[in-house]
């Protein structure tokens, strides 16, 4: 078969599974939106959607993959293309473990809608979301684009998710020795905005995989990090 026209067969693979991955995108980002929503507007059966549409997440996870692993097997591409290849499975994963994120955030939004609000955490738990996905919208532009500054900028942008994180967890910490009635609470909101700090961590990834395109190289792993919290290791989360 001639060189070109294995090209053209891959570029094609390669388009339908780029295709995949921005439909993971947008499904991701409504995951994001709809679970903060829940949160705050204590709908639970906006919560139920989040966490029943997560399996249409995982199930395009595991069709990019199963596609990359296909197009290795059958065009044995190049350098070049297999890093391409290596990539859209890293973004997928990361895909996937922010749609779970959401769907955790779904799950304790439905147990809080059964306790009494605490005080005006819930729109501030929402605006960090915000934060989250319009870091993805570009770290999904960036990939499709191949944008290393835009990459590099969303990169950046995740030590702003951290200082919003850290800000929620002092605010937690304060309500809970204000009234030992909130703890149960300030708990699973706790756990909430770690996750959506972690969503953040992960979006992270897919602009560092728009540099490693574009480069040939991973960003150094000193990225600024702004969680000066040790909660999650009291906690376990």
């Amino acid at each position: 078969m001639p060189e070109t026209h294995i090209q053209t067969v891959f570029d094609r693979d390669l388009e339908s599974i780029q295709a995949m991955i921005m439909k993971m995108g947008g499904l991701v980002e409504a995951a994001i939106t709809d679970s903060a929503r829940a949160l705050e507007e204590r709908d639970e059966a906006l919560a139920d959607a989040v966490r029943g549409n997560d399996a249409a997440i995982d199930d395009l996870e595991t069709r990019v993959n199963e596609e990359a692993i296909r197009v290795i097997a059958m065009r044995q591409p190049t350098a070049i293309d297999l890093r391409t290849i290596v990539s859209v499975m890293k973004v997928s994963g990361n895909l996937e473990r922010i749609g779970d994120y959401s769907k955790n955030i779904a799950k304790r939004a439905t147990v809080l809608t059964q306790m009494s609000q605490i005080h005006d955490t819930a729109p501030a738990i929402r605006r960090m979301a915000k934060a989250v996905e319009l870091m993805l919208i570009d770290a999904l532009d960036a990939y499709i684009k191949r944008d290393e500054k835009l990459a590099r900028d969303v990169i950046l942008r995740d030590a702003e998710v951290d200082q919003m994180y850290n800000a929620l967890f002092r605010q937690f910490l304060t309500y809970m020795m204000e009234d030992p009635r909130n703890i149960t609470g300030c708990m699973h909101l706790h756990f909430i905005a770690k996750n959506i700090e972690r969503m953040g961590d992960h979006v992270t990834g897919i602009a560092e995989q728009v540099v490693y395109l574009v480069t040939g190289e991973l960003p150094a792993e000193d990225r600024p990090k702004a969680d000066r919290t040790s909660f999650q290791k009291m906690t376990g989360e």
